[in-house]
This record gives structure tokens, C-alpha cells and sequence, in this order.
């Protein structure tokens, strides 16, 4: 278990004060200028070092992620852009930074900033984080009011400008071209990429674009060094994480432990485990609704990290655990999050644009029993159609909860039509 002094987020639940003179008496701000002063490419490799993989789903390492920026500037300005679009549903941790830690992340936007040659950075906050948006917002100002931000910037002769820009509500905007693209003030569509954002982001410039929680976590990296970051976890799984639990259990929470935990210790732990004990356990999406579900019997070995679960065929995603019971009816909520994806859709891409609502109305017959046996694969084949074929990766998202579900679940899924069928049930999902 993760002892306290290891934690990098000081004031998840909010007990602390989350102001500037809160932040400082907790460790955070402290020798920012010294961090700054060591250069550019000594932040990026310490970085490297610590093997931080990005904390928003796909897990690309972070340190590479920055070396990708331009060295020499060629007359355009550098970007840095956080991702602060929290809509996969399941997932609420940045909310937690946001809104009680505010200054991890506003220390992290300078750090990283700097290391990428970015004079200006912006928060691009989800539409429906109202409260979270003020509370970043003062955080900033107290910022700009202690010469944290700005001109020579905490000192470190780095000038730095953080502005924060809030989404209108959209699912897509969390892809990182489509969040340009919003930034941009036009319709949140993904990018056909290349050129990636590193050779042409926002406005066209060089940009990076991050999730909260990897930039939150930077400054304390720095100063503890990467050797420390790297003794959590398995290799090439390396930190801490924030992890959101929810659904089934006795205790939902936002918790941060080692990468590499045990699912069923994370649950008994953390949340006083499974509604009506461990055995009672049906599923698991481990990792935000995009990834597909992990049945019991993988639940009593999975590790919580990117690799394991890769190898389940399933994903570590955003780290937010959604836990169903023996009560639930897995095929309705599959369903559910097929209507959510068929409705966030932006429908540029035609596999996405009409797989999405194909695939929702056949999950509609399946829950009531009123499909063929047969449908089940054409379903799975139609998932194949949708996947790897878009611009970005939401049709991967709408088609992957549905082949987890199909792979672990057919037989529950043939039984209802075949109880159907025989007039066992009148409609199973009423």
C-alpha cells in the first residue's frame, strides 16, 4: 500500500487548503526556479527516466512525447496544451486535481512548459466542470499575483502564460486534434494526422497536448528524481496513479496508490470491496467505458497496470474501475455505453458515423432477446469495420466494450434469445 509521504497528490479529498499558501506548506513551489535553471534537456531526460506514460488512456510516454518538440524555434511560437476534457464515462480524477489541488497542475504547466519551449500553455476544461474552472482559475490569478506566472516566471527567467479555455460539453473534444480544433474556436472534429501537433498544433505551431494528471505529477518527479517514481510498479509501468473506483462497491473513491496494484487488494482496500463480497462480483471495465470488460474469474489476478491488461485484451485506459455484480445485466449495460459513443460521435468518419448507431440498435435487440443467434457474429464483424478505421479513435471506443462483451458473455447473450424465443421471458430488459 502507498505510504502518505509517497503521495503526489497532497490534497485529493479537499481536507487541506487548496490555495497557493495551502500548496506551498505541503512541498509544492519549492525550488521551481532551481528546477528550470538545470535546462531543457535535463527536464526531458529526467523525464525519460522516470518512465511516466501518459495518464489519459493511450500511456505514451511522456518524456518522449516532449522531445518531440522543435529545439530551435523557426519563428512560430511553441504550445502547451492540457487536456482537461475529463468526459469518458467512469473517470473523475482530474476533477480531483482541479479542483482541490489546482497548483500541482499550474506548476507542472510551467515546468513543462519550459521544457518545450512554450511561452503560453492552455487548460482546455470540460463544459460541464463549472465549479472546477473557478477553482483553477483563482489558483491561477494567486499565481499571477505571486510572480508565479508571467514574466520571469517564479524567478527561473522562463516567461509563461496560462489561460484556461472552457469546452462546451463534447465527448470528441477530448481527442487531441478535436481539442485543437475547439481551441481554435471552430467544430470539434479530429485532424487527419500527420502532421502531428508537435510539427503543427494549435494555430499551426508546434504544440503538446497532455492530460492533467501527467503534468500535475512532473514537478514532484523533478524533485524527488526518477529512481524514486521508478520504484512503483512493474518495469515500463513505473509511478503512481490515480485511480477511480466506482459502480458495485461498498466505498466508490478517487485514491491514489502504486501502478501495478492488484485489482481485488485495490477494491478490498480502498473501497470496503465488493457489494455482497468478492464472490459476488460479475465484471469489470478497468479502465474508463472505452476499454473492454474484464469477467470475475480474470478479476482475481489482474494487475492495474498498461501491459497486463493489455495482454487480457482490455486496457488501463484512464484507471477508472467500473465494478458490476451478480445483480447486473451486462448485456443493458453494454448497451448503454454503445448509445453513449452513437450519440458522441461527430460523424466525420462513415465507419464511426453509421457503425455507431448500427451497432446500438442491434445491442438493442440482443438486451430485449429479439435478435438471431447468427447477429451475434455479423455484430463482432461489424465491430471489426469500425475499429482502426476512423481518424481517431472514438470508433475504437464504441466497438471494443461490445467484442469484450461478445468474448466473454456469448453464452449469456444466446440464452436470452433462446429463452425468448421459447416464451421463457416476456421482455428480459423491461
Amino acid at each position: 500500500m502507498l505510504r502518505d509521504q509517497d503521495r503526489v497528490f497532497t490534497n485529493l479529498y479537499g481536507m487541506h487548503e487548496r490555495t497557493l499558501k495551502g500548496a506551498k506548506q505541503r512541498g509544492h513551489w519549492d525550488g521551481t526556479a532551481k528546477i528550470i535553471k538545470n535546462g531543457r534537456d535535463w527536464v526531458v531526460d529526467q523525464m525519460k527516466a522516470s518512465g511516466l506514460r501518459g495518464r489519459g488512456g493511450a500511456g505514451f510516454p511522456t518524456g518522449l512525447k516532449w522531445s518531440f518538440m522543435p529545439k530551435e524555434s523557426d519563428g512560430r511560437p511553441s504550445y502547451l496544451v492540457v487536456n482537461a476534457d475529463e468526459s469518458e464515462p467512469g473517470t473523475c480524477k482530474d476533477r480531483e486535481i482541479m479542483r482541490h489541488d489546482p497548483h500541482t497542475l499550474i506548476e507542472g504547466c510551467l515546468i513543462a512548459g519550459f521544457a518545450m519551449g512554450a511561452n503560453a500553455g492552455y487548460i482546455y476544461i470540460r463544459g460541464e466542470f463549472i465549479r472546477e474552472r473557478e477553482a483553477l482559475q483563482a489558483a491561477i490569478d494567486e499565481a499571477y499575483d505571486a510572480g508565479l506566472l508571467g514574466k520571469n516566471a517564479a524567478k527561473s527567467g522562463w516567461d509563461f502564460d496560462l489561460y484556461v479555455a472552457h469546452g462546451a460539453g463534447a465527448y470528441i473534444c477530448g481527442e487531441e486534434t478535436a481539442l485543437l480544433e475547439s481551441l481554435e474556436g471552430k467544430k470539434g472534429m479530429p485532424r487527419m494526422k500527420p502532421p502531428f501537433p508537435a510539427g503543427a498544433g494549435l494555430y499551426g505551431c508546434p504544440t503538446t497536448v497532455n492530460n492533467v494528471e501527467s503534468i500535475a505529477v512532473v514537478p514532484t518527479i523533478l524533485r524527488r528524481g526518477p529512481d524514486w517514481f521508478t520504484s512503483f510498479g512493474r518495469p515500463n509501468n513505473s509511478g503512481t496513479k490515480l485511480f477511480a473506483i466506482s459502480g458495485h462497491v461498498n466505498n466508490p473513491c478517487v485514491v491514489e496508490e502504486a501502478m501495478s496494484i492488484p485489482l481485488q487488494e485495490l477494491i478490498e482496500k480502498h473501497c470496503g470491496g465488493v457489494r455482497g463480497g468478492w464472490d459476488n462480483l460479475k465484471a469489470v471495465i478497468p479502465g474508463g467505458a472505452s476499454v473492454p470488460l474484464l469477467p470475475a474469474h480474470l478479476c482475481d489476478e489482474a494487475i492495474m497496470d498498461f501491459d497486463w491488461l493489455r495482454d487480457q485484451r482490455s486496457g488501463l485506459g484512464t484507471a477508472a474501475v467500473i465494478v458490476m455484480d451478480q445483480s447486473t445485466d451486462v448485456i443493458k449495460a453494454i448497451w448503454r455505453l454503445s448509445a453513449f459513443y452513437k450519440h458522441e460521435s461527430c460523424g466525420q468518419c462513415t465507419p464511426c458515423r453509421e457503425g455507431t448507431g448500427w451497432m446500438m440498435r442491434v445491442m438493442d435487440r440482443l438486451v430485449k432477446g429479439e435478435a438471431e443467434i447468427e447477429e451475434i457474429d455479423m455484430l463482432l464483424d461489424v465491430t471489426k469495420q469500425v475499429e482502426g478505421h476512423t481518424i481517431c479513435a472514438l470508433g475504437d471506443a464504441a466497438a471494443w466494450p461490445i467484442q469484450g462483451l461478445v468474448r466473454h458473455f456469448r453464452d449469456e447473450i444466446e440464452d436470452r434469445i433462446k429463452a425468448k424465443r421459447s416464451g421463457r421471458i416476456a421482455v428480459a430488459a423491461e
